[in-house]
């Protein structure tokens, strides 16, 4: 590749790999990687965060690396997975406490699920951080070991219209978002993580009831959709997101999907039956992912970053892109003094300590 790819005065498009950063700063190999062409996005982890300030110059200079921005993204749901905690970010509960609230009160929940997504996406947005992979879409049938209390509820039109709202919160505030694990992960126990999840459902069991989030007007609201590294083997022999038949036949032809689809992390032990990372990201591209993602192996993303050369069209090109935040409340400082955001996170404070 010419150094020419490489300069941060040459205008690209953002690229369909999505990688991540080892620290508190960028390092020059890092910043190398991040202006790859193939490369559209970063995703920051905790480790990633210290303070309020250092996190916002980290974004900062990502988002300076490139004429047009790479999309900053970060795994922030509220509960056990929220990546900064602390010193300018409040504490979100897990979707599960949500659905409990709905079980009393339905006004409550709703209201509470909206306020929940515009303090999650207002701050998120007042650190420079574009886009967070939630709402976890997944019905809690109660035996997956990694989705747990990150699922609102076991009836598909309660974490429809809890999400719906957790959504419209996050849209309020400017940012998009990406449900999870497409087209359900809640019913299989293994974690895709560390083993290779197995579900033995046949698809019109799980159209009736893991899909139905997805095909209620939720779906049209919906930045991006995320699949899962699980294999419905009375379906397809792939995993759900190296299937086209999951991608495409259903989630873009029956669903009516248009916003972005990423792969899971490809250096996961339930991305491991495509084979390499080379091979994953093919599979993953040629499946239906608009983008992919590599975390927590630098080694494997610069292999991937030499070696792919996939054809990407002027529609997933353009799905990407759409994925930009249009923040509304301004940066950290700002947004302390906003009206709206102080009435919100009253009310997810609320929340926590009424279901702690």
């Amino acid at each position: 590749m010419t150094d020419e790819f490489f300069s941060p005065a040459k205008v690209l498009p953002l690229g369909p790999v999505m990688l991540d950063v080892a620290g508190y700063t960028l390092t020059d190999k890092e910043r190398g990687r991040l202006r790859h062409p193939l490369v559209g996005g970063v995703i920051l982890f905790a480790r990633n965060f210290s303070d309020s300030r250092q996190l916002s110059a980290l974004t900062a200079e990502i988002h300076a690396l490139r004429e047009r921005p790479l999309i900053i993204a970060v795994d922030h749901e509220g509960g056990r997975v929220q990546r900064f905690r602390n010193d300018g970010f409040t504490r979100i509960p897990s979707m599960r406490c949500l659905g409990r609230l709905w079980e009393r009160d339905h006004v409550v929940a709703l209201e509470s699920s909206r306020s929940a997504g515009y303090v999650l996406a207002a701050e998120l947005l007042a650190h420079g951080v574009d886009l967070s992979f939630t709402p976890v879409l997944d019905l809690d049938y109660g035996c997956s070991r990694v989705v747990g209390d990150r699922a609102f509820h076991r009836d598909p039109q309660v974490v429809a219209a809890l999400a719906q709202s957790l959504v419209s919160g996050m849209a309020e505030a400017g940012m998009g978002c990406v449900g999870k694990h497409f087209p359900g992960h809640g019913f299989a126990e293994a974690d895709s993580h560390v083993e290779i999840p197995v579900d033995e459902r046949d698809f019109n069991a799980i159209w009736a009831e893991d899909i139905a989030p997805y095909r209620d007007r939720l779906g049209s609201r919906l930045s991006g959709v995320m699949p899962a590294h699980v294999i419905y083997r009375r379906v397809d022999a792939k995993p759900a997101g190296f299937s086209s038949f999951w991608l495409q036949d259903v989630l873009r032809t029956r669903v009516g999907f248009g916003g972005v689809i990423f792969s899971d992390d490809l250096t996961m032990e339930g991305a491991a039956v495509a084979g390499d990372i080379l091979a994953r990201a093919c599979a993953a591209h040629t499946a239906g992912c608009d983008m992919v993602l590599v975390c927590n192996r630098p080694d494997l993303a610069s292999d991937l970053l030499d070696h792919w050369m996939p054809e990407i069209g002027a529609e997933s090109r353009a799905r990407i892109e759409a994925l930009r935040s249009r923040p509304q409340c301004g940066d950290a400082a700002t947004l302390e003094q906003n009206a709206i955001y102080q009435q919100a996170r009253a009310v997810v404070a609320g929340i926590v300590e009424d279901t702690a």
